[in-house]
């Protein structure tokens, strides 16, 4: 019974505060809907954006501050999944969304939010290659990120590095693993873990 009550005072806490349980709630609609239909829309990305900083303006500690750390945490969260986006590796809307997270969280905890979200994306992108056969695919198309990511960005940008692509192993809706595991961080940073 003790863990019990130790799991509702967990869920409690996190829903309670306004910003984390706004979090939680867009992220939950956003992964349900990219679930469904392999899309994340601009009125939630946008929104919660806009939300997360009006939210974080307020909670922080003067004004300032908590704009500060929003737009911080929101433009960590667009640049460093930018150049995925510009690889064709995940969409827009995944990209927006880990945004609209930073705009939540702030930059330190968008960074380690992000490596989460890389664990539970590889994870689900491993068994969607191993349930399809695919996995060879997928072990080649990682070695050819790992190998542009290398390149300096006058060859990256050159595109004669297309040539070393391979099949998509196919699509995965990823914002259910920006959900996932933002969720995560959230639950093991509440318990003192992160």
């Amino acid at each position: 019974m003790n863990d019990l009550s130790a799991l509702i005072e967990l869920l409690s806490m996190l829903l309670l505060d306004a910003r984390t349980g706004t979090l939680i709630a867009l992220l939950v609609v956003a992964a349900l809907i990219d679930w469904r239909t392999m899309r994340i829309p601009n009125w939630l990305t946008v929104g919660g954006m806009v939300l997360g900083l009006a939210i974080s303006t307020v909670h922080g500690a003067t004004v300032a501050k908590g704009l500060g750390q929003a737009a911080g945490g929101l433009s960590l969260g667009l640049l460093v999944l930018l150049p995925l986006y510009l690889l064709r590796v995940l969409g827009a809307g995944d990209v927006k969304l880990m945004a609209m997270v930073g705009a939540f969280l702030g930059p330190s905890s968008t960074i380690a939010a992000l490596i989460y979200v890389v664990v539970t994306g590889g994870i689900a992108a491993i068994l969607v290659a191993a349930a399809r056969g695919t996995l060879g695919r997928l072990a080649m198309n990682v070695y050819f990120i790992v190998n542009v990511a290398r390149m300096s960005p006058a060859d990256a940008a050159s595109g004669e590095h297309s040539s070393g692509a391979t099949q998509s192993v196919g699509t995965l809706p990823y914002g259910v693993s920006i959900c996932l595991g933002t969720l995560a961080y959230l639950v093991t940073r509440q318990l003192g873990f992160a």
